[in-house]
């Protein structure tokens, strides 16, 4: 048995030879026994998509197949007959779409063209073959050479499909890897109608009007609305994380975590791995991040925050942006470890991103930041209870709110902070969170200008929360705090704050007094006091858009 993790590795011969592989052949006597025309499956990022492509191509592809056979010795699927007789029966073409980018459209054209030309070249011989016909030998040539034009390439599928069915005389299989990430790219980058009009012929060649196609298969991470990419492919086939079968295709099952622990000799770290990176919830089962429980072995099983920066979030961090004080109010909540109900779209249209409230949870569900806990068909609607999974997400989360507060102001600052405000030291308090305010954030983040203070500063909070439980919005005494740390170790100090802001600076000074009576009058340091602390530091925290004043009693 191989015990070397597999971390970075995409190809499944690579991975096979060497690597340990958990595995997920299982997948494809499912497919057979599904047999969709068109697959989309849609998963979160990292989670063992393009390895499953891999697989699959290398299980169909008819070149090499008894070589490619031996790669699934001791796999669930050799137990199948009716799969296994599949193995190296097709002509395959694997398509990954993630060098499709680019800053402007220009840029995205040229990556089209390479990324065509690098498809075409391994299927050279076909150009020597009598069944194939002169005009497609011609458009193969020139996507080798790149000089076909532009507007052709939209047929590039359709041709190379038609040519290797002429070659073997048997139909192709499609495999499109990372389908949505060059639309992804033209919405941020801002040309999104010149990158839909061409992959809208794209795929709709490829999968609907293709007589050489056998099935295919594209993942990706959202599902782009059928209206905006899909419109008229009536066989499609979709595979989300709430619905459409394959639920255990991507990531690794409870089971499949606790044989890797074992075959590894760390069967004690299961309860540790289940905090850090279970809590998915896929059509119902329970899965764990694999990208996270690879890195969490090879690192000596030392719990991290691994999926960080692996992909680009500008949607969410968009729709961040555009929250409203409802939104913000629910995101602390999942911060604090609650729920929130909320629709899901699971179809995305770009141009209408940002138009319904639930989009930014529809995007945190389908990237992997929320699951969905339970979901009720309210009228026809089906309404998804959502949460954070699982440590390592919270984290993630509570880093995201700190990024777009400021990145660059760096973890230091931070913990100086968290020391300031256990020791009381009001002054230096102030002046590290004014530099914060001062450094990255715009006078336009506080449109919503309580909620938003409240949310920054339950981000900072939570940043210590080794220390201390971070209570908002709780009823203590005559009434609600906006902020309490209840300690975790006797010794430290309990911390009570009452946010206040205010139009003018002038003000500032006297709005912080302001939130010192309220938190004496309103008795918020019952709770503390209930929880036994017997320290308490009290702070009336005032803003005025990127200043800020700090009074402790």
């Amino acid at each position: 048995m191989n015990k070397m993790i597999p971390i970075g590795y995409e190809v499944f011969s690579e991975v096979r030879d060497g690597f340990y592989f958990v595995d997920k052949s299982g997948f494809l006597s499912e497919l057979f026994r599904e047999k969709p025309k068109v697959l989309l499956l849609t998963r979160p990022r990292r989670f063992g998509k393009t390895l499953l492509m891999s697989m699959t191509q290398q299980f169909l592809d008819i070149e090499d197949a008894e070589e490619h056979r031996k790669l699934f010795e001791g796999l669930k699927v050799m137990d199948d007959p009716a799969t296994m007789k599949e193995q190296g029966t097709r002509p395959v073409v694997f398509l990954t779409l993630k060098t499709f980018d680019g800053y402007t459209w220009e840029d995205m054209r040229d990556s089209i063209v390479d990324g065509l030309q690098t498809l075409f070249l391994p299927y050279k011989y076909l150009l020597a073959s009598e069944k194939i016909t002169e005009e497609d030998k011609t458009f193969f040539d020139a996507v080798c050479k790149c000089q076909a034009r532009f507007t052709k390439l939209r047929s590039a599928l359709l041709v190379l499909s038609r040519m290797l069915e002429a070659y073997y005389d048997k139909k192709a299989v499609l495999l499109i890897d990372e389908y949505d990430a060059p639309l992804q790219n033209a919405w941020s980058s801002g040309y999104y109608p010149e990158a839909i009009k061409f992959f809208r012929s794209f795929y709709s060649e490829a999968f609907k009007t293709n007589p050489s196609l056998d099935f295919a298969i594209l993942t990706g991470v959202l599902r782009v609305a059928k209206e905006s990419i899909f419109s008229g492919l009536n066989n499609l086939k979709v595979s989300s994380v709430n619905r459409g079968g394959f639920p255990t295709a991507c990531g690794y099952t409870k089971d499949e975590v606790a044989k890797l622990a074992y075959d590894l000799g760390h069967d004690d770290k299961l309860d540790e791995l289940a905090a850090w990176y279970d809590g998915y919830n896929f059509q119902g089962a329970e899965i764990y991040n694999p990208w996270s429980v690879n890195n969490y072995f090879s690192e000596n099983c030392e719990a991290e925050k691994y999926w960080v920066d692996t992909s680009s979030n500008d949607i969410i961090q968009t729709l961040l942006t555009q929250a409203d004080e409802e939104r913000w109010d629910e995101l602390r909540s999942l911060l604090l470890g609650g729920t929130i109900a909320s629709q899901i779209r699971e179809g995305v249209i770009y141009n209408d991103i940002g138009k319904d409230a639930s989009d930014i949870y529809t995007m945190l569900l389908q990237t992997g930041y929320l699951k969905a806990v339970s979901s009720t068909n309210l009228g026809g609607e089906r309404v998804y209870e959502l949460a954070i999974p699982n440590r390592e997400i919270r984290l993630l989360f509570q880093t995201e709110i700190l990024d777009r507060v400021d990145r660059s102001y760096g973890i230091v600052s931070f913990y100086k902070m968290g020391l300031a405000i256990q020791q009381g030291k009001a002054e230096t308090f102030q002046k590290i969170f004014q530099g914060i305010l001062l450094r990255a954030v715009s006078s336009h983040d506080a449109a919503n200008a309580e909620s938003f203070y409240h949310g920054l500063m339950l981000g900072c909070a939570l940043y210590y929360e080794n220390d201390y439980r971070v209570v908002s919005n709780r009823e203590s005494g005559l009434g609600l705090f906006d902020l309490a740390m209840i300690p975790k170790k006797p010794q430290l100090p309990g911390i009570v704050m009452e946010f206040k802001t205010t139009e003018s600076e002038d003000a500032l000074e006297k709005v912080t007094e302001v939130a010192l009576k309220q938190i004496e009058e309103k008795v918020y340091i019952t709770e503390l006091e209930a929880s036994g602390v017997t320290d308490i530091w009290r702070y009336g925290i005032a803003f005025c858009k990127k200043r800020v004043v700090v009074k402790r009693a």
